[in-house]
């Protein structure tokens, strides 16, 4: 007994009692993973990646205990008097002044659109009143670039860019108060155009290998920078007169202190100057905006030109991670946002119009279930964008959510118009004024590629980052190993080592209960997915753990498997975004079978992405066990399962209007409607509209014959067959008129 006695308390000093437990235990563990490289080594780069902006929501996900509260109750964003004026006023006058079929024929933006954009300020949307902008909050500004992309692609493109990581949100971050004073009110009023050069030939997603350089000299008794650059797929840099300009810096001649290497640094490049070229553009899918190359040959700048002046030297990389969201944030979620809401909208009216063996295409089930899942994918892309405006509204900058909603609302989108071209058929491969969607089709895969390709995000950058930013311990654990604190690695060694314990444990009692050990019981019909929320939360950081501790530094290198696991995360957080949304919509019951089947389809995709990692996890001994264990019961007891037919059946009584008829005006709340009597848009709703008031009469001919109709009746059937046969035409050209 007295034996037994003397274990436990020499288990409890060693393990409870951090003096000796960092002499006996953590001393030795410290050695012998640096021996065998048991971490990745992070570079100052990568450093200054995971340490840029903050963390938000994913942190719930990485700990592996949610809380529900905080999830659900983060505030949805409103809008001032100014912005809700800009938006009924300004971006109405806007769209109306386009013509986006006249800029495919033309490839240009006209003059007097370009001048109203600048004139009315779109362009200094994040710049403060205070130095002539409009000052917009993150989400008024989400909402602009919507409304414009849901009726022009390519003029959401000239708004977005400015508005984005470039000149105007370094200089109103990190500029001197000399840049801010010159550059912000010009920036704000469209006088100087900004670009941003980064990506180049050897460094896209990689921007780490990036070969522009910059050598600091001195001349005249001043600090100079001499540049080089050579970088391709700049947006505006034709018409830019202010070039932001990413670089490797070096000072050769130790000017500033002793480091020779200073790192990327940004730099304000006027335009046109000495040496830089732009004469070129490319053509991005035939979407008519200015994009292209720009190159300089020893371009000699003032050290001024810097952005921060001598306090950015070597800044770069951290200004630039600390910025991204905005582009990825904002912009893109907004863009597919509005142009999916588009799509969902005149989609759904066409099904009803067009027909089939005399039967409207909607009614075959072949076709239903995609346009179900334009339905789910428009209901999702609106809660992911409001969701991360919520967090950028409260002043929240998270990488890791930046790179969700990008890279979701694009691949979303992709899907969504691939389902939009297939219901739609001719009609959307014949381009001309009546087609809709033709400019989205091309657009999204631009929107895929560009700001971090949509393959890396996934596979790095969401769990890559996640993994170290988010996790409670990881980055702690890796930073006191490299620096050789032992306290620091001590207390976050042991700290990873218990929250392992705890959530494997969590994770087999939410696994065994199919997650009602995981809250109290709740007759809300959406209390099963909170369930779910938690029961998948404790199962992921679960294998996080077990992949991070197993697998060392070698799981950076395991893009399979770290894009599992980014699936599982994102889908986690886009489930609760669509919760958000449904219970800040009131909990209406129109919308509940979109966002049931939202969730069942996230669920599902994360029960796959579960099984996929039990079935390919590399490594020799928790390889065979996952597979041999976990993926049989994973088969048995799912935490989701595909999508059912019946919820197809729902999303077709709602959006035909026998649930709830207004549900469709809901889902595209804020678009630009047409007042135009020959947009399409407003004749295929048109046409639909009246659709539901003469199917009876259309029925009553089928059945007893034309002759059975009344005069009135007989009137109104052939009013429907011209409405029909003026939607269902599309757009035809002589032979001068295609090659003009």
């Amino acid at each position: 007994m007295c034996s037994i006695t003397c274990v436990l308390v020499a288990l409890i000093l060693l393990v409870f009692i951090p003096p000796i437990r960092r002499l006996l235990l953590s001393s030795p563990i410290l050695w012998v993973m640096k021996k065998m490289h048991l971490v990745p080594s992070i570079s100052e780069t990568e450093k200054q990646a995971i340490e840029a902006g903050s963390a938000w929501v994913e942190k719930e996900f990485f700990s592996g205990k949610p809380n529900l509260k905080t999830l659900l109750s983060q505030p949805m964003p409103v809008f001032t008097h100014d912005e809700r004026l800009f938006l009924d006023q300004q971006v109405e006058k806007l769209c109306l002044m386009i013509d986006d079929w006249k800029m495919w024929r033309t490839r240009d933006l006209p003059a007097d659109v370009w001048d109203y954009i600048r004139k009315e300020k779109f362009l200094g949307m994040i710049i403060p009143k205070e130095n002539g902008g409009l000052g917009f909050s993150p989400y008024a500004q989400s909402e602009v670039i919507k409304k414009i992309a849901s009726h022009s692609f390519v003029v959401a493109i000239y708004v977005m860019v400015p508005n984005s990581l470039g000149p105007g949100e370094l200089i109103l971050h990190y500029g001197t108060d000399e840049q801010k004073k010159y550059y912000l009110p010009r920036l704000a009023i469209g006088d100087e155009i900004p670009c941003f050069a980064l990506t180049e030939t050897t460094a896209g997603s990689d921007a780490g290998n990036m070969q522009s350089s910059g050598v600091l000299f001195r001349k005249n008794g001043e600090v100079h920078i001499r540049l080089n650059w050579d970088k391709r797929y700049i947006t505006l840099a034709k018409i830019s007169t202010l070039m932001g300009v990413a670089f490797h810096l070096r000072d050769p001649d130790k000017i500033m202190g002793d480091r020779i290497d200073l790192g990327i640094t940004c730099a304000l490049v006027p335009h046109p100057y000495p040496g830089v070229v732009t004469e070129t553009r490319h053509d991005p899918l035939g979407i008519p905006f200015y994009n292209g190359p720009t190159r300089g040959h020893d371009i000699e700048i003032p050290l001024s030109f810097v952005v921060g002046g001598e306090d950015g030297l070597g800044k770069g990389w951290m200004m630039l991670m600390e910025c991204l969201a905005a582009g990825r944030g904002i912009a893109f979620p907004a863009q597919m946002a509005g142009s999916s809401q588009l799509a969902a909208r005149y989609t759904v009216a066409y099904a009803q119009v067009r027909e089939q063996f005399g039967v409207p295409i909607a009614k075959f089930e072949g076709i239903q279930k995609p346009l179900a899942r334009i339905v789910s994918y428009t209901y999702l892309n609106e809660a992911l964008r409001m969701y991360a405006v919520s967090a950028l509204n409260q002043g929240i900058q998270s990488a890791v959510i930046a790179s969700i909603s990008k890279y979701h609302s694009t691949e979303n989108s992709r899907k969504m118009v691939n389902d939009t071209m297939d219901i739609l058929g001719g009609a959307a491969i014949s381009i001309g004024p009546r087609n809709k969607i033709s400019s989205y089709y091309f657009g999204t895969p631009l929107s895929i590629t560009v700001e971090g390709a949509n393959i890396l995000t996934r596979c790095l950058m969401i769990f890559g980052q996640g993994a170290f930013r988010a996790h409670p311990y990881a980055f702690p654990m890796i930073d006191g190993l490299q620096k050789n604190d032992l306290k620091k690695f001590d207390k976050a060694f042991f700290g990873f080592v218990w929250h392992a314990i705890s959530n494997s444990f969590r994770s087999v009692v939410f696994s065994v209960t199919r997650g009602w050990a995981a809250l109290p019981f709740s007759f809300k019909k959406q209390s099963t997915y909170y369930r779910k929320i938690k029961w998948g939360s404790a199962t992921f950081a679960m294998y996080t753990d077990v992949a991070m501790g197993v697998l060392g530094g070698s799981l950076k290198f395991k893009e399979s498997i770290t894009g599992r696991f980014a699936d599982i995360v994102s889908n986690l957080y886009l489930a609760s975004a669509v919760l958000r949304k449904y219970e800040a919509d009131g909990e209406k019951k129109a919308d509940w079978p979109a966002a049931k089947y939202t969730l069942d389809q996230l669920f599902f995709e994360t029960e796959t992405a579960f099984q996929e990692i039990y079935g390919n996890f590399p490594h020799p001994i928790f390889g065979p066990l996952l597979r041999y264990t976990m993926l049989p019961w994973s088969r048995i007891n799912p935490i989701g399962s595909s999508v059912r037919d019946h919820e197809v059946e729902q999303i077709m009584k709602v959006i035909y209007g026998e649930m709830g008829g207004d549900f469709m005006e809901r889902l595209t709340k804020g678009i630009f409607e047409p007042k135009d009597p020959i947009d399409h848009l407003n004749q295929v709703e048109k046409a639909a509209a009246f659709y539901q008031k003469v199917e009876p009469l259309l029925k009553k001919r089928k059945r007893e014959g034309f002759e059975s109709l009344t005069t009135e009746e007989k009137a109104q059937v052939v009013e429907w067959n011209v409405m029909k046969l003026e939607v269902v035409r599309v757009d035809e050209f002589t032979e001068e008129e295609y090659h003009s």
